[in-house]
């Protein structure tokens, strides 16, 4: 891959916050031609640093109002019992990120429910059911502070 100038720099930042900004108007805010611009975005998705184009939810309004994160300890740290967890806990929709730490917990799992009744019955018929497990612990969001999706270019 290529390194990143300023101006693609600029086009990431901009394409982050704003996915659906037409390309005339994207090439204005980076004081490029539109036909310059529109080969840089090419070329940024050819070369993966664009990895998709989606919308994002709002949680409240489609009923998903808790976030909750689960520290996950596992019995054993073998191979076959990381990947057994790892392939299980994708096929579970309510996850939403998956993180393998080095600290206290094995996994952090970040999850959106619509309740805590909701998230006693994703415990009880997913996570107690996930291979090697052998703590959990949960905690529910009071309030999110902050959050973005957009990384720093």
């Amino acid at each position: 891959m290529d390194e990143l100038d300023s101006i693609d720099a600029r086009i990431l930042t901009v394409l982050q916050r704003d996915g659906r900004i037409s390309n005339a108007e994207l090439s204005e805010r980076v004081n490029l031609s539109p036909s310059a611009c529109h080969r840089r975005v090419q070329r940024l998705e050819k070369e993966g640093y664009i990895k998709d184009y989606v919308a994002l939810l709002d949680l409240r309004k489609i009923g998903r109002a808790a976030t909750v994160f689960v520290e996950i300890t596992l019995s054993a740290q073998a191979e076959e019992v990381l990947d057994a967890f790892e392939r299980e806990v994708a096929k579970i929709p309510d996850v939403l990120e998956c993180h393998l730490m080095a600290g206290t917990a094995d996994y952090l799992l970040k999850m959106v429910v619509f309740d805590t009744d909701h998230f006693a019955q994703i415990h009880r018929r997913s996570l107690s059911r996930l291979p090697g497990v052998a703590q959990m612990h949960s905690s529910f969001a009071l309030k999110t502070v902050f959050k973005t999706t957009a990384l720093p270019v």
